[in-house]
């Protein structure tokens, strides 16, 4: 075996466990970029897996890699450079236990993140999503226990994986009505609920009937929802919306839009950016500032109040003959 695999093992089980107590969010993600690479190199150096070394990880072979990940697999950029963070911390710690790959280690590690641009946030217009909303059957129970999911999700902005895990003792429907949640950064958060969001998650629960440790939204077999199967559910009903609202037939709609409609929904009513960030558990508030960019009716109002310069539009016309003849050429 490789000086490669017991790294890895290391890796995981002392710096990510052991040291930083790494989430099993943050864990799976590093492990599927192992993964991938690993069979990669194993496909181009023409050995198993285990047996890859340090040395036929270098800078080029990495950088074919992340080539491989963006035009072969399509990845987006951001993926492409989460993929690269996972390998410099990998090679980071491997720099030291391992100095006589120094050379080697240290080109890794100077490959720098990709640039890319960043696009305004996509996020749902009230028609539009009045028209999800009404495109759940209620009439069934997955179309009620869906109905109840958007709610929460376009009310309160909370992450996918907030969703998936939520159980029904984390919903308090009383005075001060609110959502309680553990979030991204293991920061613990508590959202208040509207009431017309506490209404219908009222009458959800009369008819879930769980457990508090039991999900608030289970599948039909009583599981927590994956991520997968959230969006599979949202796919279905934009899919119907758009028979009634054209509009969102230019939206790519997924959990992550229902957040920026919460976010955008706050923005719009007055609600200061600082408490959008908390709202939302943003780690710095400059991440809520792209919520900013993408809001129209802020710049309007903004221009509205600008003073125009206090010149006079007019083309140029030149006073001598010569020159006005010239002109006109």
């Amino acid at each position: 075996m490789s000086l490669l695999a017991p790294t890895l093992q290391a890796f995981f089980s002392d710096r990510l466990m052991g040291q930083r107590g790494a989430s099993p969010h943050t864990i799976a993600g590093y492990r599927d970029t192992f993964q991938l690479l690993l069979r990669y190199g194993a496909d181009v150096r023409h050995k198993q897996p285990c047996q890859l070394d340090i040395a036929d990880l270098d800078a080029p072979m990495v950088g074919a890699f992340l080539d491989h990940l963006e035009h072969q697999r399509h990845n987006s950029i951001r993926t492409r450079n989460t993929r690269l963070a996972a390998i410099r911390a990998l090679f980071g710690y491997a720099a030291l236990r391992h100095p006589e790959h120094a050379a080697s280690i240290q080109r890794v590690l100077a490959i720098p993140p990709k640039r890319f641009e960043r696009d305004l946030v996509t996020f749902l217009t009230e028609e539009e999503v009045n028209a999800l909303l009404a495109a759940c059957d209620r009439t069934t129970w997955t179309g009620r226990r869906d109905h109840a999911l958007l709610v929460l999700a376009v009310q309160t902005g909370l992450r996918i994986s907030e969703l998936a895990g939520l159980t029904c003792s984390d919903v308090a429907l009383g005075a001060g009505a609110h959502v309680h949640c553990v979030g991204k950064g293991r920061k613990e958060r508590r959202t208040p609920l509207v009431r017309q969001t506490v209404q219908v998650l009222h009458v959800w629960l009369a008819e879930r009937k769980g457990s508090a440790h039991e999900p608030l939204f289970p599948t039909i077999t009583g599981h927590h929802l994956s991520r997968d199967a959230i969006e599979h559910r949202i796919a279905h009903y934009v899919a119907k919306a758009t028979e009634n609202c054209p509009s969102m037939r230019t939206k790519q709609v997924t959990a992550h839009t229902l957040r920026h409609t919460a976010a955008m929904r706050l923005l719009l009513s007055g609600v200061d950016i600082t408490v959008i960030a908390l709202w939302l558990g943003h780690e710095q508030v400059s991440t809520t500032t792209i919520y900013l960019h993408a809001d129209m009716q802020q710049k309007e109002r903004a221009i509205a109040r600008i003073t125009p310069p206090s010149t006079k539009p007019g083309r140029y016309r030149p006073a001598d003959a010569v020159l006005a003849f010239l002109e006109a050429l």
